[in-house]
């Protein structure tokens, strides 16, 4: 087997350190959890890793319009809700209605093989600050 395809120590790292999450690392939060860990690893490494490990479907990469890719741990099918005001991102496990995806394939002429939305918002935190401050 080659090195390409073998989970080394840094993806393993990586791999860890993005499944211990709850709040969707970027690049740089990773990067910053393997100096607690006291791992050292190069940014181009980390990179690496994390495109190794979304190829491999290990982990799941979030592009979300403009910021840094952030990454997620939790495969089974699921979508997002952002904080336009702080950037908290969480998760949403309410299943797609199936007329949605119908609509989509129909229009489209697509076969839905996979979902991914994104909803925005503003979150119940920052809801009362904003309360508060008025």
């Amino acid at each position: 087997m080659s090195r390409k395809g073998q989970l080394t120590t840094p993806r393993r790292t990586i791999y860890h350190i993005v499944m211990d999450s709850s709040d969707h690392p970027t690049a740089s939060d990773i990067m910053d959890r393997l100096k607690v860990r006291g791992a050292n690893f190069a940014y181009a490494t980390v990179y690496n890793s994390l495109r190794y490990l979304t190829e491999e479907g290990l982990i799941r990469e979030l592009k979300l319009e403009g910021d840094a890719s952030r990454y997620d741990a939790r495969m089974e099918n699921h979508q997002h809700v952002l904080c336009i005001s702080c950037g908290k991102l969480d998760e949403v496990f309410i299943e797609t209605p199936q007329s949605w995806l119908s609509t989509i394939a129909t229009a489209t002429g697509y076969d839905i093989q996979e979902e991914q939305f994104l909803f925005k918002g503003v979150c119940g935190s920052c809801r009362e600050q904003r309360t508060t401050v008025q």
